[in-house]
Order: structure tokens, then C-alpha cells, then sequence
């Protein structure tokens, strides 16, 4: 997949020994892996912890990166994992800070980061597999395709997985009276 792929073609400089074309790779991934990490962690701090140690690792393991399958399939794992190991290593919290614009005055800002600290505690008690179909749809924007391969996964399973994930998130929201 080298052939037309700029992410393998600049982990093969990368491991033809020139460090600087990893620059544009954590560029282009740093602000939607920081996302995905922080919908799995939960805490801020924690989500930028995650990426800068899942880049760094990807760093030092990018001789095990398989040029045949797209780069951001190999280092979502490794955020994935270094998001699971984060939440183990920490108490749960329930202090989320959702950093939303308000648009409508203080009440409609409380009620918008109500609903956000809400979906936050929600997607955080969804399993792992729920988490992460959503949060790569949802979150990452990524196609039925690119979760697919992310989660080694065919299609059809990740439509179900989504719909399933969907319908326990929307039972654990239920509940609340989002105006």
C-alpha cells in the first residue's frame, strides 16, 4: 500500500532515518487521536497524556508498522490501549469539563454542558467495544469502512455493533429531560 499512501511513505523516511517526516504524521492525527482519547478517558489531562504516549510508543515500535494497512488502523490501537490502560490506572471521576461555546446565555450554556457531561458519563459507562464504534462514528467522523479496519472488524459487524452501541447509549440518556 506504500505506492500512493503518504502516511507509509513517511514512516518508510521515518525508518530510512529522517526523524523530521514524523512531523507531518502527528500533525495529521494528533487533534482526532487527542478526541478519541478523550471520549474513551474522559479527563482532559488523561487524553493528551494518552496521544502523547501512544505517539511516542508508535515512535519506537514504527519498524512493526505493516505498510499494507493504513497508518491511522495501527495508532488508533495503540491509543485505544493506552486509553484502556489509562482508565485502570485511575479512579473513575465525574468531573467533566466540556469546554462547549455557549451560544444562548447562561442557561442555555448549563444546559448544553449538562447534556455534554451526561453523554461523557455515559459513553464512559458503555463497554469498551460500545465506546469505540461510537466514538469513532460519532467523534472521529470515520466511515463504516475506515472503523472496520481500525477494529479489524468487517462492515457488517461494525453496523451492528454500532446500532446495538446506539441503543444502549440512547437507554442510558432515556432518563434525562434534554430540553
Amino acid at each position: 500500500m506504500i505506492d500512493g499512501d503518504p502516511d507509509a511513505m513517511l514512516v518508510a523516511r521515518c525508518l530510512e532515518g529522517d526523524a523530521s517526516s514524523f512531523e507531518p504524521i502527528v500533525r495529521r492525527y494528533q487533534r482526532v487521536l487527542y478526541n478519541v482519547a478523550f471520549r474513551m478517558v474522559g479527563n482532559r489531562e488523561d487524553a493528551r497524556d494518552v496521544v502523547q504516549g501512544a505517539l511516542v510508543k508508535a515512535w519506537e515500535n514504527l519498524a512493526t508498522f505493516d505498510p499494507r494497512y493504513r497508518f491511522f488502523s495501527w495508532i488508533y490501537r495503540i491509543v485505544v490501549n493506552e486509553s484502556l490502560n489509562a482508565r485502570s490506572r485511575r479512579a473513575p471521576t465525574s468531573a467533566l469539563d466540556p469546554d462547549l461555546p455557549a451560544s444562548g446565555g447562561p442557561e442555555e450554556s448549563a444546559r448544553s454542558g449538562e447534556r455534554a457531561a451526561c453523554l461523557q458519563s455515559a459513553l464512559l459507562r458503555l463497554s469498551p467495544d460500545d465506546r469505540n464504534v461510537l466514538v469513532l462514528r460519532h467523534f472521529a467522523e470515520l466511515s463504516y469502512a475506515e472503523i472496520a479496519e481500525a477494529l479489524g472488524l468487517s462492515d457488517k459487524t461494525v453496523k451492528s455493533r454500532l446500532h446495538e452501541a446506539r441503543l444502549r447509549l440512547g437507554r442510558m440518556l432515556e432518563p434525562r429531560d434534554f430540553q
